[in-house]
């Protein structure tokens, strides 16, 4: 799978039996757990034809976006100094 557009790199906790599943259709299919998780996603998403940013906007109208500073200070301090 050959795209053209930026990527990032991102961090998401899956459980081993789903991760090792997957990890195997990869390999059956040929592709790279980045390239079976992005078409897994645009899949999903494909599902889903209202505009997921009008979605939260509607939900934003009602709640608040802001972070608690006490949940964010523990949110930095779990950082490592890892470069991304």
């Amino acid at each position: 799978m050959q795209n053209n557009t930026e990527t990032i790199k991102t961090d998401v906790a899956i459980s081993l039996p789903i991760h090792n599943a997957a990890n195997h259709l990869a390999k059956k299919l040929g592709l790279s757990l980045s390239e079976l998780y992005t078409l897994a996603i645009t899949s999903y998403m494909a599902k889903y034809p209202e505009n997921i940013t009008e979605m939260l906007d509607r939900v934003y109208e009602q709640e608040s976006s802001a972070i608690d500073p006490g949940l964010m200070d523990l949110q930095v301090r779990s950082l490592d100094d890892d470069a991304w």
